[in-house]
């Protein structure tokens, strides 16, 4: 057996985006349980180690409507990983679900259903929300300081860590009072596996000493490399060993026999992701305006928007800039490349680095680098095409990684040990806050 390091896959089944291609005729529904099924299945044939269903609280808007141009609301997503566990036996099923607007009592008796009914496949994605917009549509309304949301979340979590561990739970917050005892025995994995993205500093002191795995967006050689050891060290500080976190990076590849075939997938790729509805509604977010009259073939437009800031109905990544600057350095920068709309707002929409094209052999040597320098422990691959985007990767590119003994031959068996993920008891008492940081350590 290789005991080289080895890489794991993931699938990130993304939510509102302008990656994934939904207007080409080779796209599958967005609410279809077959676009589901044929997705978590062609990656289990493939071994990945997860199937990872980002979900949004509110449908997502665009001045004032809803928005239409790419996934626009879906099944909720511990309904559809139950369904998948049905149709699946090896696979991990990844829920993101919200610390905000979730009762910890009860979605902890929800993922631990969960992880029961698909033996030990379970695992939750710990986003949290601190936007009025989102908590208009629950009933407590309202919303978290930002400054207060992984306080609330570190809450939160240890309660629901607590209760996943057995026996009576009794809590008094700031946010609620739970008064809890479990119903359920533990899965053979003892508990979901843990996922997380924040990336400030906040949130990776929060992943370090809460989570299992990162889902980070650090994807070029070396801020990977810079991204583990800086995680690495905060594990240390929060009385782990180094490593004890995974980090899989959020990653799209564009993959084909040769690398010219490569590059006009590629190519072909771009066009399909942004057209010019696309180009012009992601302008129009920050104008605050709808721009039907300009030319997403010419320059951007020369008047100012019509907002100061923008808001926050499209998502974290439209949110509170500063719309006058914002325009006219777009402008400046836009002439500087000679780019008209489509092309600047496609080169704003992906970064390079984020992206693995070429062909299968390429892919596989450049991801090797990775393995041998221990850079990450896998990847959680964005499909630009929804049910079939990631048949070459199985097809193709896992065999050549698995000739190179940096990917796995076979399932380990849960979803923890397929990860190569071990439970630390002092740790589990530590992030349940029951054990100081200073006991574990010594």
């Amino acid at each position: 057996m290789s005991t080289q390091h080895q890489l794991r896959f993931g699938v990130f089944f993304q939510g509102v985006n302008s990656s994934t291609i939904w207007r080409s005729e080779a796209s599958g529904s967005q609410t279809d349980f077959s676009s589901f099924r044929r997705l978590a299945q062609t990656a289990e044939r493939g071994l990945f180690s997860a199937f990872f269903l980002g979900e949004g609280l509110r449908l997502r808007e665009h001045l004032g409507r809803i928005h239409e141009l790419d996934v626009a609301g879906r099944p909720d997503a511990q309904t559809m990983l139950a369904a998948l566990a049905a149709v699946t036996s090896n696979i991990g099923l990844v829920a993101t679900q919200n610390t905000t607007y979730n009762d910890p009592a009860d979605l902890a008796r929800r993922l631990a259903s969960l992880d029961l009914i698909s033996q030990g496949r379970a695992a939750w994605n710990v986003v949290t929300t601190h936007n009025a917009w989102t908590g208009e549509n629950f009933r407590r309304g309202g919303y978290l300081e930002h400054s207060q949301r992984y306080t609330h979340a570190e809450e939160f979590v240890q309660t629901v860590r607590r209760i996943w561990a057995g026996g009576p739970v009794h809590h008094r917050g700031e946010h609620y009072t739970v008064d809890y005892t479990g119903t359920l025995p533990a899965s053979t994995q003892q508990r979901p596996v843990l996922f997380q993205a924040g990336d400030s500093a906040e949130g990776r002191d929060f992943a370090a000493r809460q989570t299992d795995v990162i889902f980070s967006a650090h994807v070029g050689l070396q801020d990977a490399l810079d991204f583990r050891q800086d995680i690495n060290q905060r594990s240390v500080n929060a009385g782990r060993s180094p490593y004890a976190v995974k980090i899989m990076p959020s990653a799209e590849f564009i993959i084909d026999q040769t690398p010219e075939a490569a590059a006009e997938k590629h190519r072909w790729v771009r066009e399909q992701q942004i057209g010019p509805q696309q180009a012009l509604a992601y302008l129009e977010q920050f104008w605050g305006t709808r721009l039907e009259d300009v030319d997403p073939y010419g320059p951007l437009p020369d008047f100012d928007p019509v907002v100061q800031r923008s808001s926050v109905t499209r998502g974290s990544g439209f949110q509170g800039a500063k719309t006058l600057e914002l325009a006219a350095s777009w402008r400046a920068e836009a002439r500087a490349k000679g780019q008209n709309i489509i092309q600047f707002v496609r080169g704003r929409s992906h970064r390079p680095e984020h992206t693995f094209t070429g062909s299968y052999d390429q892919v596989a040597e450049r991801l090797a680098d990775y393995a041998r320098q221990r850079a990450v422990d896998g990847f959680n691959i964005s499909p630009w095409l929804i049910p079939t985007g990631i048949d070459d990767i199985v097809n193709h590119l896992v065999p050549r990684l698995q000739e190179r003994g940096i990917y796995p031959q076979s399932y380990a068996g849960t979803l923890r040990e397929n990860l190569g993920l071990t439970i630390d008891h002092d740790h589990e008492l530590h992030a349940q806050g029951l054990l100081p940081v200073e006991q574990e350590a010594s």
